[in-house]
């Protein structure tokens, strides 16, 4: 079936669908007195909400930094916002109103930060626990946050205090996603449970206005898309903030991969397409009444859920102005729709995938007619060959796959992989250049039914990423920059009306590149990861960029550098660079701890577990998987006289040994070089091991 001919039957469905799940309350804001603001209005003195504006474009119109005197930025202050927290898990963007700063921490406590002189104006501590969070909205005269247990709270933007607090219980997790705020209303996303819903509620008083279910319940449009009960806890949560466009009434938000039936990597008995996960949905920003969906994977079990906030732009296409909604991450592609119906004006095609009918896949994929920005299919890069190489290189012995190459027992690797892609980065659309940014990752993933959760990202693999340019009018790359590090997960990007682009890194540093070009112009050392987004704004008469520096786990763990640091720059600044922090581990790490050789008689036990009493296949079937030796050691590596069959070990990527054993059999080799040697067991290769080579 042709892709318009699927939108057709969508667009015929829709109108006039009733709203799902609720019903219609009388349209709320009306009488409001805040006038209506455009989506794409650029930041200016303030950047109010995360994203930047309604069309989460994070462009700002400000002047005064540009390629010609950047290298002048230096730090204006600093404010270590949870005096010296260096753990944690660090989401959340600033946001700049009136001159200060509004962020969370770590902890999810709200911090406002004077954006002249950078020091603490208030700030309100959780009283449920700590929480990860990912930024408050700013509206009416309040800050809105959230907190453990359900909560939405409004705080006075003047002093902090509570001003009301409301539970909304029955929806999902109402906990991470950050908080838009326009007209009177609330826009709030759910997030990591069974069944989740977009909601809208009163900035007044928090009361529930509309909701919007991510599976629709039995009556409902899309409920037939799922088997039998699978609805119920199909996940399809919409676990990052929604675009708003005014003009048209409209909320995009995207809802995440469908779930159930043991993990999100089994669809064996949710039979269907599952609306409307891996969904861009339109909503009415009044009534929460369908209008109009895309789905950019039917049936999804590769937890692909293509999550992020939906970006707004109107540009020329095949010389006619369209009103578009720039959508996808995961899967390395943009779809680029009309926002008034969810046409695709560039083109989509639905194509032939594999097919694995135990797991019930669907037969087509919609794929732009452009094709993707980055790459989609693994590849065997000889061992021996230039380390670390391609960034789409497999890790040995698995089973190489592609872009929705279905799995069942055995494990497929394929890319970008569910933490790879653009993930949850924030994109930048940029009035300027007309191109959309993101940050990027290369995070191959092994999938099948005995793996946990979402998937296995094979250790000692390279997590490396880039950054790329898309021209909106035509869905091509205009450039693309490799990065030695994975920017997928919230290193969100802002552009300048200035041809300016500011990124940070998981090392700590905030970069300055040409957005024509991708050049690096600048960069700074801010002392901890950064996993936000750079914004700019005005005050005191002067022009300050300003970042959160706090680092997360994903998808570095601990290695990643936290911090607590919130940074503004200007021309001119006194604050130098702090010194670098230890920079991540790039590479997926083994599991366990490291053994000192000579307390194992410096040998690797191929198929057992450290506490195991039977062959092993998992990631930890190495016994120790982490061994530590100095150099000039003989290591001897035996496959257990119990086990059932030939195991062995293939050392990548330098390609030292690559030998099979018979049960009881030994393999000795000498390490005469510092450094780290990973390992996995071409019988299985989730069974990964390292040698790490010291000198003494």
């Amino acid at each position: 079936m042709r892709r318009r001919d699927v939108l057709k039957l969508a667009s015929v469905a829709a109108v006039p669908v009733p709203a799902l799940g609720h019903e219609a309350p009388a349209a709320p804001g009306l009488g409001h007195e805040t006038p209506a603001a455009s989506f794409d209005t650029p930041g200016g003195a303030d950047f109010p909400k995360v994203g930047g504006n309604l069309g989460n474009q994070n462009y700002t119109g400000l002047r005064r930094i540009d390629a010609g005197n950047v290298r002048r930025l230096r730090g204006a202050w600093m404010n270590s916002i949870e005096n010296g927290l260096r753990t944690g898990n660090s989401q959340s963007t600033a946001v700049a109103v009136d001159g200060v700063l509004f962020i969370e921490s770590a902890l999810g406590n709200v911090v406002a930060v004077d954006g002249v002189t950078g020091q603490t104006k208030w700030r309100y501590d959780q009283t449920r626990g700590a929480l990860t969070r990912r930024g408050v909205a700013v509206g009416d005269g309040h800050v809105f946050t959230k907190s453990n247990d359900n909560y939405v709270i409004a705080l006075d933007q003047q002093t902090g205090q509570v001003v009301w607090e409301k539970q909304v219980n029955g929806f999902g997790n109402i906990e991470k996603v950050a908080v838009v705020h326009h007209d009177g209303l609330l826009f709030c996303g759910t997030n990591d449970g069974p069944r989740g819903a977009a909601l809208a509620l009163d900035a007044r008083t928090g009361e529930v206005l509309w909701h919007f279910w991510g599976t629709p319940g039995p009556g409902e449009f899309g409920n037939d898309t799922w088997e039998g009960d699978s609805w119920a806890e199909g996940g399809a949560t919409p676990w990052i903030h929604p675009a708003v466009d005014p003009d048209l009434g409209l909320t995009y938000w995207t809802f995440g991969n469908a779930r159930g039936n043991n993990s999100s990597q089994d669809g064996s008995a949710r039979g269907g397409s599952n609306l409307f996960a891996n969904s861009l949905v339109a909503l009415d920003m009044r009534t929460g009444e369908y209008r109009w969906h895309f789905q950019s994977i039917h049936h999804d079990i590769w937890d692909m859920d293509n999550v992020m906030s939906p970006v707004l732009a109107d540009v020329r296409i095949r010389g006619r102005m369209r009103k578009v909604v720039v959508y996808g991450s995961k899967s390395g592609m943009f779809f680029i729709l009309d926002r008034t119906d969810g046409t695709a004006p560039l083109g989509v095609v639905e194509r032939p995938v594999p097919q694995e009918p135990r797991q019930k896949t669907w037969p087509t994929q919609p794929f732009p007619v452009q094709g993707g920005w980055t790459e989609q299919r693994v590849v065997d890069q000889p061992l021996g060959t230039t380390v670390p190489g391609d960034p789409n290189r497999a890790v040995p012995n698995y089973v190489r796959g592609a872009l929705y190459t279905p799995h069942w027992d055995i494990p497929i690797l394929s890319i970008p992989g569910h933490g790879g892609g653009a993930d949850w980065s924030h994109l930048s659309f940029s009035h300027r250049t007309g191109l959309v940014y993101t940050g990027y990752g290369y995070v191959a993933a092994a999938h099948s039914l005995t793996e946990a959760a979402n998937g296995l990202r094979p250790p000692g693999e390279y997590q490396t990423g880039g950054i790329v340019a898309v021209d909106v009018s035509t869905n091509t790359v205009r450039w693309k920059r490799r990065i030695p590090y994975s920017l997928a997960h919230g290193n969100g990007i802002l552009t300048t009306a200035t041809d300016l682009l500011f990124i940070g890194q998981p090392d700590g540093n905030l970069l300055g590149l040409d957005a024509r070009t991708g050049r690096e112009l600048w960069r700074f050392q801010t002392g901890a990861a950064i996993s936000s987004s750079p914004i700019m704004y005005k005050a005191g008469g002067k022009q300050y960029l300003a970042v959160f520096a706090g680092g997360t786990s994903i998808p570095y763990g601990n290695s990643a550098p936290r911090g607590d640091f919130l940074w503004a720059f200007e021309l001119g600044g006194t604050m130098g660079p702090v010194p670098a922090p230890p920079p991540p581990v790039i590479r997926r790490p083994v599991s366990g701890a490291p053994v000192e050789g000579a307390t194992v008689a410096n040998t690797v036990i191929i198929g057992r577990t450290a506490t195991g009493t039977t062959e092993s296949f998992t990631v930890a079937g190495m016994n120790p998987t982490h061994l530590r030796v100095p150099v000039g050691t003989t290591v001897t590596f035996t496959n257990h006289p119990g086990n059932a069959g030939p195991r062995g070990v293939t050392q990548f990527f330098e390609g030292l040994f690559d030998v099979m054993l018979a049960p009881g059999e030994s393999f000795t080799y000498t390490f005469d070089r510092a450094g780290e040697y990973f390992f996995n067991d071409p019988a299985s290769p989730r069974s990964t091991g390292k040698v790490e080579v010291y000198r003494p």
